[in-house]
């Protein structure tokens, strides 16, 4: 994978998205968790690495190529931006001392490099030209145009950086064969120096915290230090540069607050404005000089921990000092002795757009965010985006992921915690099946086996009494004693049933019919006739693949113990819908009944609760049922108001051999209790 000048360490990235949203380019995606810079797309402004509260931006570093290869070489130079008494507040005139103590042979400002660029500024605007010029000091700008804006590549200005412009000066003075190391505040500049239209000018760039690292290591106390001077070519104006309007000063152009000609823009906000501004043709101005922070006193790389204000005043206070601390006749002379050298550079396209999504693309996106309509898009900004419509277009340019929206990821974790809810209660409920199958398979045939005798000399008993024409009441009780035993044998019956569930057998067949069938003798008996039946089934057959006596035996369970509920009820009313989805049928009953009391819904669905009366029922009817509608790979669940009634639904694959089973939650597989105790 290839790196660039800024990329992320894992360990450290914790996904808060900070950089994402505020890269101007949109050259963060997040890659397995990770916010990932594509270097093709970087433009190395360092905002990224601002923002990151976890320190989790990597700048790639030159400090062991400049201990090793330019330290100990005999002729090499330091090059200071001029914002170093910055990022060194109460240590900055100690800087030239320090860079000597590590090895530096001759330590310059490249302020002096920004005086020999001054000159060519104030002729491009000058110049008769249509277009509006762009200065192309700032290398990140350069990049952005390069990159996002490539029809206004021509706009560039065409003039070298101040960093470019002084070792160009010093390889001619001192020689090709010296080295060039530029220590400054931006991280732009280790891109710009292998630039192929400038390379060969600077051989190393470091950082202001990177100088402090040797500073570390070579165990220099500035605070030690004597006050020192740079080595000549000294600077005037062009000390000014990393303030806002350094440039106009330098090069002694207008900077008036109504001049409309003459532009400064600093601070990525106002040059993402300001270029789109210039793109879509609505800027006429003559020259627009453009910085992408606030000054380069606020460069990524200025460490100091002092605020906007006081970095600029200490910058002014250096300059201040050193007013009148050169010779400026030899200052111009040097100006004048440089003017053949070549302080021009060109650009060129590097187009990084990507292709704008159709408007289905861009929709179905919002759709798929719980955004569909423009009522549901909050254009909050959290994503970074300041509309849902931008946000969308980025993540069908794979610049972006659905978790970044806020709104978004908070409803998918609410619908995480109700399904983590569900599954809670599903598996205990699993827990209680499993229990019960396990028992029922272990002691089943061991209550068999007594009952079978009982009922057998029960019977004996009352045939040798009706022979012998004995007592009616001894016979009664006898009759008792086998009903009593056919039950218990009925009960431990549906328990081995309970047990044993774990295969189905499948067929199609119409549900309608399936359930007219079932309703059928219950409408004919005299228990249940008072009952008033409200159908809605669909005109046609719903074809189902299931077990189809298994789905009757749930049907019946829910249908039955409906009809009980409603025996003391004034309204008897019974109402049955069938419906379906894309791949479900779906089953309303819903009755008038007693309903269920809060305190019992959650062991609805437990073996052996029941709220019949003693000898009515077993508690095994909804257990049973749940664990059939699992099998089916269903679902089962019901809403109920005492006094007023209960309604379930349920919920069956159409074609249960096709379920896919990895669209099966884990969750769901592991309330499926038959797997627990086969």
């Amino acid at each position: 994978m290839i790196t660039g000048i800024v990329s992320t360490i894992p360990d450290r990235c914790k996904r808060c998205y900070s950089c994402i949203r505020e890269c101007p380019a949109k050259a963060i995606k997040v890659l397995n968790g990770q916010a990932v810079v594509i270097p093709e797309r970087c433009i190395v402004c360092g905002h990224c690495v601002k923002v990151c509260s976890q320190g989790a931006k990597n700048i790639s570093s030159s400090l062991e190529f400049v201990k090793n290869e330019i330290l100990p070489f005999t002729k090499n130079v330091s090059l200071v931006a001029p914002s170093f008494a910055a990022s060194f507040p109460n240590h900055y005139r100690k800087i030239p001392s320090a860079l000597r103590l590590l090895g530096f042979k001759k330590v310059v400002e490249t302020a002096f490099g920004a005086d020999l660029i001054s000159d060519h500024y104030l002729n491009e605007v000058q110049k008769e030209r249509e277009e509006t010029i762009i200065s192309s000091s700032c290398p990140a700008v350069c990049n952005y145009i390069e990159k996002y804006f490539p029809e206004l590549v021509t706009h560039l200005a065409g003039i070298v950086s101040p960093m470019i412009a002084l070792g160009r000066y010093l390889k001619e003075e001192l020689g090709s064969d010296c080295k060039n190391v530029f220590i400054g505040p931006c991280i732009a500049k280790k891109d710009e120096f292998q630039s192929a239209e400038v390379s060969g000018v600077i051989d190393a760039v470091l950082t202001f915290p990177e100088l402090k690292i040797l500073f570390q290591e070579f165990a220099i106390d500035l605070s030690e230090l004597e006050d020192g001077e740079f080595d000549p070519p000294h600077a005037e104006t062009g000390r000014s540069y990393p303030l806002a309007g350094g440039l106009l000063k330098t090069a002694n152009l207008c900077g008036d607050i109504l001049e409309k000609e003459i532009i400064v823009v600093e601070g990525k906000n106002k040059v993402c404005e300001i270029i789109d501004d210039l793109s879509n043709k609505n800027i006429n101005a003559k020259f627009i000089d453009i910085l992408f922070c606030e000054g380069c006193i606020s460069g990524p790389a200025v460490d100091s921990g002092l605020n906007y204000y006081s970095r600029r005043e200490k910058v002014i206070e250096y300059i201040n000092e050193k007013k009148n601390s050169s010779d400026k006749q030899i200052w111009k002379s040097n100006l004048y002795n440089s003017r053949n050298l070549d302080l021009r550079r060109k650009f060129y396209p590097h187009d990084e757009r990507r292709p704008m999504p159709d408007e289905a693309m861009i929709e179905s996106i919002l759709t798929s965010i719980r955004k569909p309509s423009g009522k549901d898009r909050l254009n909050c900004g959290a994503c970074g985006y300041q509309t849902c419509r931008e946000f969308a277009i980025t993540i069908s340019k794979g610049l972006g992921e659905k978790e970044m929206c806020l709104p978004f990821l908070i409803e998918e974790l609410q619908q995480a915690y109700e399904d983590l809810k569900t599954t809670e209660e599903q598996l205990h409920s699993a827990e209680k099946l499993a229990s019960i199958g396990q028992l029922a398979a272990g002691v089943a045939h061991e209550i068999n086996n007594p009952l079978t005798t009982i009922m057998l000399y029960a019977s004996l008993i009352k045939k040798e009494l009706a022979r012998k024409e004995q007592s009616i009441s001894h016979s009664s009780d006898l009759t008792l004693i086998v009903d009593e035993a056919t039950r218990c044998k009925n009960i431990v019956s549906n328990l081995l049933n309970f047990a044993r569930q774990g295969k189905l057998s499948l067929s199609t067949f119409d549900l309608c019919e399936l359930l007219q069938n079932i309703l059928h003798p219950l409408k004919l008996s005299e228990k249940y006739s008072v009952i008033n039946y409200q159908l809605s089934f669909p005109e046609n057959e719903m074809e189902i693949e299931g077990d189809k006596e298994q789905l009757q035996q749930v049907f019946l369970n829910v249908i039955v113990n409906a009809c009980e509920a409603m025996e003391e009820a004034v309204e008897k009313t019974l109402a049955i819908s069938l419906s379906k989805n894309s791949n479900m049928a779906i089953i309303e009953i819903r009755d008038s009944g007693c309903g269920i009391s809060k305190e019992n819904t959650g062991k609805i669905f437990t073996p052996f609760f029941t709220t019949k009366k003693i000898g009515r029922g077993t508690g095994l009817g909804l257990a049973i049922t749940y664990g059939i509608i699992k099998m089916h790979k269903g679902e089962i669940h019901f809403e109920s108001v005492p006094g007023c009634g209960t309604c379930f639904t349920l919920k069956i694959p159409l074609n249960v051999s096709y379920v896919n089973e990895s669209s099966i939650n884990y969750e769901r597989k592991k309330d499926d209790y038959k797997n627990i105790i086969s």
